[in-house]
């Protein structure tokens, strides 16, 4: 998961605690922020329609409907090194409308 406050990657475990922090800035991990329901828009800031009002979103709390925040990270492409990206240009300097050489 990655902390709401420092943005560092932090290992969890399969269950969160309210006293759980970040090792890397010590924020509580098991809050609002963290939560994947929660919404700045939404009412009470929180997609959940069950939970209760929490008064301090970057605080550790007992929420039941507590769900850490799902990041999916994009697979980058490796970077083409100068001769393979030259090759690639040139390529396309020859590619008909259909995309073909």
């Amino acid at each position: 998961m990655e902390c709401w406050k420092c943005g560092e990657s932090v290992e969890v475990g399969e269950k969160i605690q309210r006293k759980d922090v970040c090792p890397h800035c010590e924020a509580d991990l098991r809050c609002c922020y963290n939560c994947n329901f929660y919404d700045k828009e939404a009412e009470h800031q929180c997609k959940e329609p069950q939970a209760e009002w929490v008064r301090y979103k970057e605080r550790g709390n007992f929420c039941e409907f507590f769900m850490p925040k799902q990041i999916f990270f994009k697979m980058e492409e490796k970077p083409l090194d100068k001769e393979d990206l030259k090759k690639k240009k040139w390529d396309s300097l020859f590619k008909d409308e259909s995309g073909e050489t």
